[in-house]
């Protein structure tokens, strides 16, 4: 559970979102120790909310949603809006780490991106895709 003071933060968040998100979980069932303590993680976010829900789905037997996602490991959380971003979690989101999906969760619900309007237009101007992976340690 997260203490008051921090779950009443991340509810008063989630309750500002203009759009629902859908965190789209995936698991394996042998090898992966931290699968079970990220869905519980994924669950009490969700229960903060009635605009999050979550969705799980296997990564050896549904390949056609880790297609779809492109997700690489197990456990994973793609944050979905109303599109998909392409903003996935790989890990248990607690402690410190949390704020990185919390702020992908209001991404995804309409929050937009927190970038000024001279990185945007910079943003514009790159003539491919680009693959950007932030990794966070709790220290």
């Amino acid at each position: 559970m997260y203490p008051h003071d921090a779950a009443t933060d991340l509810q008063r968040r989630l309750a500002a979102l203009s759009s629902p998100v859908k965190l789209v979980f995936f698991t394996q069932t042998f090898g992966c120790d931290t699968c079970l303590p990220a869905r519980q993680a994924a669950d009490r976010i969700a229960a903060l909310s009635e605009r999050v829900t979550v969705e799980e789905h296997n990564l050896v037997l549904d390949r056609d949603e880790v297609g779809e996602y492109g997700v690489e490991w197990a456990p994973a959380l793609a944050v979905v809006g109303a599109k998909d971003a392409g903003m996935r979690y790989y890990g248990v989101p607690e402690g410190y780490e949390i704020e990185s999906l919390v702020e992908a969760i209001e991404i995804a619900g309409g929050g937009g991106p927190t970038l000024s309007d001279d990185s945007l237009d910079a943003l514009d101007t790159l003539e491919r895709n680009v693959h950007l992976r932030v990794f966070v340690t709790p220290t």
